[in-house]
């Protein structure tokens, strides 16, 4: 079994620039998504949608954190969500990177002058979880080696 607590907090400790506190883990109830994070550097917790998908979360140099789900309506799979993805023509939108799994697929590139990273889980239950964080270009340093171990925290309850 991978450790990714203290690995997450060694990385947000240089991050960070300062002591750690434990990293954060939350879990939406609707649809049992699960992911841990350093929320002393993702600060600003946003309200809940109405229809309690997930959280949004937000930092003070504008990075955003995003922990949902979504019924898998449409039976997409990791191969046809990335090739979807992949062929959007939508302006602003770039993926630089794209990779699958049996049952995962990750994307990374830019959405509207921000690097991105996403992650998506496609369980067996219907449901796709998803983790996604995006961040202003001048943070790069501080957020690249944040976003693996956040994404890779990604689960079902």
């Amino acid at each position: 079994m991978r450790r990714l607590f203290p690995s997450l907090a060694a990385v947000a400790l240089i991050a960070a620039g300062s002591a750690v506190a434990a990293p954060f883990t939350y879990t939406n109830v609707r649809f049992g998504t699960v992911c841990t994070f350093p929320d002393e550097i993702f600060t600003d917790r946003q309200p809940e949608p109405d229809n309690g998908d997930g959280q949004q979360w937000l930092s003070a140099d504008g990075a955003s954190l995003i922990c949902s789900g979504i019924l898998n309506v449409s039976d997409d799979t990791p191969k046809s969500f990335v090739a979807e993805e992949k062929a959007s023509k939508e302006a602003g939108y770039e993926i630089s990177y794209g990779k699958i799994g049996k049952n995962w697929a990750v994307l990374s590139g830019l959405k509207d002058g921000k690097i991105f990273y996403e992650r998506r889980l496609f369980g067996k239950d219907g449901v796709i979880r998803t983790v996604w964080i995006d961040y202003p270009p001048a943070v790069k340093a501080k957020y690249d080696p944040l976003v693996g171990a956040i994404a890779g925290s990604l689960k079902a309850r």
